[in-house]
């Protein structure tokens, strides 16, 4: 079984191309260090929600996998709280 966190990095990899990454700092930090860790942890599972709402009527896998992503990145800052 490959280690979780290798599968989270190829998730994020393929989830957060180039174009989120800007000034040495990628979209999901900076989304982080301006908001409350607990406004934070609603943006991720709104996403969660978002793409689960979603994933029928656009981009099936794809958007299974962002929804997957965001839950892990939520499991990651709860569990590190």
């Amino acid at each position: 079984m490959m280690n979780q966190w290798i599968v989270f990095a190829m998730i994020k990899n393929n989830i957060n191309p180039e174009h989120y990454k800007f000034g040495g700092i990628e979209c999901i930090d900076a989304i982080k260090g301006s908001l409350s860790p607990e406004q934070f942890r609603g943006y991720l599972k709104a996403s969660i929600i978002k793409y689960l709402w979603r994933y029928e009527q656009k981009n099936g896998l794809e958007d299974l996998e962002k929804a997957d992503w965001f839950l892990r990145k939520l499991r990651y800052e709860v569990e590190h709280e």
